[in-house]
């Protein structure tokens, strides 16, 4: 029996599936705008390394039920996004180890993923892995990207001092020396 050639841009995952197949490679990050778009204006997606993914289909028979298909998605790479603390470059290596189960309609999939821990698409004709792939991705990156340690030292609003600038007493001292009964 001839072996099928997938293609990730317009996959069968039915057929991926059925043949137990699987795939993997890697993009260098610029092929995936939307990500490529998150990066720190210091640090462009053409600098960082390549992204890893791989993806295995597999059919599932549950007792009493018919057969299910699923997908296991696995990508891998590293970020350079803004540091919301110091707005300097900060690496994320960010790694996705996701199954999605594929239903037949939308319907059927909004009524499991409601109910489900796991994720839950109706099954297209094709699927274009790099979409999904890099949907994943995009889910994955930290909310506020930081540093554990910032490299520079935070310069902080209060501590700023322009030179010739001499500091300026504090408005509430003399009323709250006011309030004690002393004199302003």
């Amino acid at each position: 029996m001839k072996s099928r050639a997938f293609v990730p841009e317009k996959l069968d995952v039915a057929a991926l599936a059925h043949d137990d197949a699987s795939l993997s490679g890697e993009w260098p990050a610029t092929l995936l705008e939307r990500l490529a778009d998150s990066a720190a204006p210091e640090a462009p997606a053409s600098d960082w390394p390549a992204l890893q993914w791989s993806l295995h289909g597999e059919i599932r028979q549950p007792k009493g039920s018919k057969a299910q298909t699923w997908l296991h998605l696995t990508a891998s790479g590293q970020v350079a996004l803004t540091c919301q603390r110091c707005l300097q470059p900060v690496h994320e290596d960010i790694d996705i180890d996701r199954w999605i189960r594929f239903v037949d309609t939308e319907v059927e999939a909004a009524a499991l993923d409601a109910d489900s821990d796991d994720d839950v698409l109706a099954l297209p004709r094709h699927l274009d892995a790099r979409e999904l792939i890099e949907d994943e991705l995009l889910l994955a990156l930290p909310l506020v990207p930081r540093h554990e340690i910032c490299p520079e030292p935070l310069a902080h609003v209060d501590e700023v001092i322009e030179p010739g600038e001499e500091e300026r007493p504090n408005p509430f001292a003399k009323l709250a020396t006011l309030k004690r009964g002393g004199s302003a």
